[in-house]
Formats: C-alpha cells, sequence, structure tokens
C-alpha cells in the first residue's frame, strides 16, 4: 500500500538502469517514494526503465559515480557497478574506480545530508571459499592480483571506507554481501550462468560449462533479494552489517544446465571448457544474520523462478 506524502522520501538508486536498480526502484515507487535514478549506462540499459517513463515520482540522471554528485535526497541505495565478469573484466581499472571512488563520492553526499545510505557488496568478497557455507565473519580467499580482483577487491575496499565512515563520522551505513542473483531483466550477454544457460537454450546453442560442472552456486531470485534490501534499509543505526542476502540452497553447475534445457525444452547438448582463473568451486550464504536481525529468507524456489526467467528471455527483443 502506498505510504502517505508526509511520509515520501526522494531516494537515490545508483546503478538503477541495471538488473537489480531498476527492480528496486519499481518497489520504491510502489511504496509512494520518490526515486532519482542515476546511472552511466555501461552495463545497465534504459529498456529496464523504459516503463517508468512519464512516472510523476521518477527521475533519470545520466552520470558516473567516478565523480561527485550534488542533489538532495533522504535516502541513497548505492548499486552502481559492472558484476559480472564480462562487464567488469571489460574495463579492469575503471571497475576498481566505480567502486571505489563512487564510494567515497556517495560517502560524501551521505555525510552532508546526514542520510542513511545502503551498499551493495558481493559475495565476491569471500573469493575461492575455504570455508562452506560462508558467514559474514569469514575474510575471505581473493587473489588481489587475478582477472576478478578489480571486481573482488574493489568491493572489499568498499565495504571497508563504508566501515570507516561509520565510525569516523558516525554515518548510518548498511552493507549487504548479495550472492547469485537471477530473475527478469538479466543482460543477455552479461556471461552470468543463469542467462548465457537460458540464452543457450532458447537457441539451440551447446550450454557450455566450465570445468566439469561440480561447481555450486546458490541461487536467490530478484525478488526475494530486494525484500532484504529493503528490510535492512529499516533498520536502526546499530545494524550496519555486513549481511549475507542470498538463497542457502545450493546447486551445482551441471544441475542447473539440465534444468534450464529441460524447462526450455530444448535439444541442446552440453560442453566443456577449462575453468576460468580463479573461478570459486563452492559458493553458499550463511544466512543466520538476515534470518535473525531482519526476518528474512528467500521464498521462491529456483523452478519458479527459472520459468519466470525463461519467459522473459522468449519474449525479448
Amino acid at each position: 500500500m502506498p505510504r502517505l506524502y508526509d511520509s515520501r522520501k526522494k531516494i537515490l538508486v545508483t546503478g538503477g538502469a541495471g538488473f537489480l536498480g531498476s527492480h528496486l526502484i519499481d518497489r520504491l515507487l510502489a511504496q509512494g517514494h520518490e526515486v532519482l535514478c542515476v546511472d552511466n549506462l555501461f552495463t545497465g540499459t534504459k529498456r529496464n526503465i523504459d516503463h517508468l517513463h512519464g512516472h510523476p515520482h521518477f527521475e533519470f540522471m545520466r552520470h558516473d559515480v567516478c565523480f561527485p554528485l550534488y542533489v538532495e535526497v533522504d535516502e541513497i541505495y548505492n548499486l552502481a557497478c559492472p558484476a559480472s565478469p564480462i562487464h567488469y573484466q571489460h574495463d579492469p581499472i575503471q571497475t576498481t574506480k566505480t567502486s571505489v571512488l563512487g564510494a567515497i563520492n556517495l560517502l560524501g553526499l551521505a555525510k552532508r545530508l546526514k542520510c542513511k545510505i545502503f551498499h551493495a557488496s558481493t559475495s565476491e568478497v569471500y573469493g575461492d571459499p575455504s570455508i562452506h557455507p560462508q558467514p559474514e565473519e569469514y575474510w575471505g580467499n581473493v587473489n588481489p592480483t587475478g582477472l576478478r580482483a578489480c571486481y573482488d577487491e574493489g568491493k572489499r575496499c568498499a565495504e571497508t571506507l563504508f566501515s570507516d565512515y561509520r565510525r569516523q563520522w558516525g554515518i548510518e551505513v548498511k552493507i549487504a554481501r548479495i550472492f547469485n542473483t537471477y530473475g527478469p531483466r538479466m543482460h543477455p550477454a552479461d556471461g552470468r550462468v543463469v542467462s548465457n544457460f537460458i540464452v543457450q537454450a532458447l537457441g539451440g546453442e551447446p550450454l557450455t560449462i566450465y570445468g566439469d560442472g561440480s561447481q555450486s552456486r546458490s541461487f536467490c531470485y530478484v525478488d526475494d533479494l530486494v525484500d532484504g534490501f529493503l528490510r535492512f534499509m529499516e533498520t536502526g543505526h546499530d545494524v550496519s552489517g555486513p549481511i549475507n542476502l542470498g538463497n542457502p540452497e545450493e546447486f551445482t553447475i551441471l544441475e542447473l544446465a539440465r534444468k534450464v534445457i529441460e524447462m526450455t525444452g530444448s535439444a541442446s547438448e552440453i560442453i566443456r571448457l577449462p575453468l576460468p582463473q580463479d573461478d570459486p568451486r563452492q559458493r553458499k550464504p550463511d544466512i543466520g544474520k538476515a534470518r535473525e536481525i531482519l526476518g528474512w529468507q528467500p521464498k521462491v524456489q529456483l523452478d519458479q523462478g527459472l520459468s519466470k526467467t525463461v519467459d522473459y528471455f522468449k519474449s525479448y527483443e
């Protein structure tokens, strides 16, 4: 139910034209808030927000968060950064700058405005983990000079900045570590495993598995994840995180490939390619804190979420 006008907030969402950002904006608008969507459209696309054109409470600004932003808002969600290996490795220096300089600029804005700020961190801060499942207390196993480091280390540094702004300046921060998420509005060429498999299956192409397919992931449907964002943002000043947000139900990549082939009715075969450098063998969140502090856990089962995602890609033009 929409909020009353006197409780309406103006909320900044960076990376708002991306997969996660656009779904978050839909929910914020449905709650009756005003939303300023900021995106440089490097990986985001206007397609994701076209349906909001003309909405009286929505505004779009094309801007790169590596440069300061001068706006007046009540809350900030920082989702700006390429999130798939193909995209973040395309310009690794820019990826690191987006995480680090973007964090500095947005934290500076939050400090000036004295408003709370949410940061979309990632399970990639755990690297190729030696602890399974991964609790927030685990410090990770990251190669600082590897091909994935621009994203992994950029996000780790951003977490440091958010934590230090909280300690030094009293900024109210919320750090969420996001695990593999899927759903409508994923980019068909982003290289993530769910979109890769669905696009390949619908096109009758072989599904490409890296390694033997025994590496595991936990897949969270986007609606569940956004619900976690909103619950986290409503917590008090004493709750800053980091908090894992993801689905603890674990599947191997080979199991996912077979599910997609069955769901699409595809005749595609499965082929194997060499495992990329530093590709994590296992990824599964410990969501004990999310359950206890946020009262949150995923509700959408993989088959249900995959069905909606397949339908989206079938209609993609």
